[in-house]
């Protein structure tokens, strides 16, 4: 998988028939936070699926954009559309430059993508990239096996401890979910 991006924490939690993926909104521009309030969170496909980026906010908008375009003409699952923009930004000249990775989700399925071609489902249910994604990701299993936290409440707690850690994560969340 791609060294991951120095510039966020995207994390995603299946629990209970609920799916919830959050951002946080800091922008850096090398060692200087530029914005504290960016959205990288968002539905996709009128509304049957969220989904949220880390890395290059321009590559970043322009994958969901394409994403959302396959979702709403083909009204295909989300696991065909995430196939296919991972095929189509492997091979495609210009598309092979985004320098971002994706987390998608629907009610079925939760998906990391890259531009390597990745289209990786976790087993848990739970994933997270981005800067801050390992602090998120530990905290969000960790609460998994030990509480009872709705998947929105798991979400929130461990976005918190990734804030706590991650110079490049603020406590500035986007939270969507689909239930």
């Amino acid at each position: 998988m791609p060294t991951p991006f120095r510039s966020t924490t995207i994390l995603s939690v299946r629990r209970n028939g609920h799916v919830v993926v959050a951002g946080d909104g800091q922008v850096t521009l090398g060692n200087t936070v530029v914005k504290g309030g960016a959205r990288k969170v968002r539905r996709l496909g009128e509304g049957r699926a969220i989904g949220g980026f880390a890395g290059s906010a321009a590559d970043g908008i322009a994958l969901f954009e394409r994403l959302d375009e396959k979702l709403r003409e083909q009204r295909a699952p989300l696991r065909r559309a995430a196939v296919d923009l991972a095929k189509e930004w492997r091979t495609d000249r210009a598309m092979r430059r985004l320098e971002a990775m994706l987390v998608v989700a629907d009610l079925e399925g939760t998906y990391i993508l890259s531009g390597s071609g990745d289209v990786i489902e976790p087993d848990d249910g739970v994933c997270a990239i981005g800067s801050g994604g390992p602090y998120a990701l530990a905290a969000a299993r960790a609460l998994l096996v030990h509480t009872e936290l709705p998947a929105r409440g798991i979400v929130e707690a461990a976005m918190k401890v990734a804030a706590e850690i991650c110079i490049y994560t603020n406590a500035n969340l986007v939270v969507e979910e689909l239930s």
